[in-house]
């Protein structure tokens, strides 16, 4: 009898672990979907700002998941024109790392860490537009476990998405790594440093003389219901691209501080005339605070401060500054300084409604005279 109770509770143990890994291997597909829709009253001497109305940002997917692996097909839709967003296969080792391969955000400071619909200012800072690259096809590596937070990745440049390699005509590559040190990171807690860092070789450009041999940074002034650039700086005869960016968080209860510090530098070829490496920077601040909804959390995935409940009113302070003029190397690419206000209401889980207030100021742009642009705009939002 104590024969056939051990081979019973012993194929009852094997049956439990074949079910379970079954489970596990069961393939889950769940669609995803976001629809941003914004208005906007702006008041500037720049003719190119019209009030009007826009749908940004309007995009269809699926997340899959089979085991330890998951996959994400992200397609959107904005003025007219179809493209490709999120794309890629990722493979979890265990709880606490990942190994991801497509095209898709790569981690380079605090702000690349949420997407561009979940910014709390709602549009991004100028100094991360100019400063980051977006989306990049590549491979990176993520660990995350307690205190700690880093990645690793290696990437080509943007426009190996849209062209074949015979139409690039060379193809340019980087490589870029974060890593973060939690001590805080409890509900009404939160303390976080970190630093990133990038190497990047030139990029294309369909102007022969100028293909793979530049850079072309910028952003633009913040809104999306007209695209007017702000700052831009053309740099020729690059020989590669340096940069680095120190982040940080703290936060206590109902209220959060979030700033970053970019720091970039073009180093040019030997044999041009004004071969001076190209320096610019910029920063910005951020302060949050909760009227309604309790403390600030902590996500673990985001590494950063989690989307506040439903039912919470959050206002938002932002400050950034941008340089992109560079006297040594005679490129002028403009000054920014940008205030802003934001009012977030946290509708459910899946809607958002947002006002912002903004005051940029361009100066030392050449080409470009000194002008401001106020700017008073809400969304509305729904991802799911």
């Amino acid at each position: 009898m104590k024969n056939l109770i051990s081979l019973g509770v012993f194929l009852l143990i094997l049956l439990s672990v074949q079910v379970n890994a079954q489970e596990q291997s069961v393939l889950k597909i769940r669609p995803t979907g976001r629809i941003l829709m914004d208005g906007g009253l702006f008041h500037s001497d720049n003719k190119n700002f019209v009030d009007g109305v826009a749908i940004p940002d309007a995009r269809i997917g699926v997340k899959a998941t089979y085991g330890k692996y998951k996959a994400k097909v992200d397609i959107g839709y904005a003025y007219g024109k179809v493209s490709l967003k999120d794309i890629f296969v990722e493979r979890q080792f265990s709880s606490h790392a990942l190994l991801r391969v497509g095209n898709f955000v790569h981690q380079f400071g605090l702000q690349s860490s949420t997407s561009s619909s979940m910014k709390v200012t709602m549009e991004e800072p100028a100094s991360n537009e100019a400063f980051f690259n977006s989306r990049l096809m590549g491979a990176m590596f993520v660990y995350d476990k307690n205190d700690f937070f880093g990645t690793a990745s290696v990437h080509v440049e943007s426009e190996a998405l849209k062209k074949k390699s015979n139409e690039l005509g060379k193809m340019g590559y980087g490589a870029m790594s974060r890593l973060v040190y939690r001590p805080l990171h409890d509900t009404g807690r939160l303390f976080q440093l970190g630093i990133s860092g990038a190497y990047e070789t030139p990029r294309y450009n369909s102007e022969p003389t100028l293909n793979h041999t530049s850079f072309d940074l910028g952003a633009n002034f913040p809104t999306r219901i007209a695209k007017v650039r702000a700052v831009n700086a053309l740099i020729p005869d690059a020989k590669n691209l340096i940069k680095f960016t120190p982040e940080m968080i703290a936060g206590y209860g109902p209220v959060a501080l979030e700033a970053q510090y970019y720091y970039l530098q073009v180093n040019r070829k030997k044999d041009f005339k004004n071969y001076k490496a190209y320096k610019a920077s910029g920063m910005y601040g951020i302060l949050r605070g909760l009227l309604i909804g309790g403390n600030y959390r902590y996500s673990h995935t985001d590494c950063g401060i989690a989307t506040p409940d439903s039912g919470s009113l959050e206002c938002v302070f932002g400050y950034n500054y941008t340089d992109m003029s560079d006297t040594r190397s005679h490129i002028y690419g403009g000054r920014l300084n940008d205030v802003s206000f934001t009012v977030n209401y946290y509708i459910n889980k899946y809607m958002i409604w947002r006002f912002r207030y903004s005051y940029t100021k361009i100066t030392d742009r050449v080409g470009f005279e000194n002008q401001s642009l106020s700017a008073f705009q809400t969304r509305f939002q729904v991802i799911f």
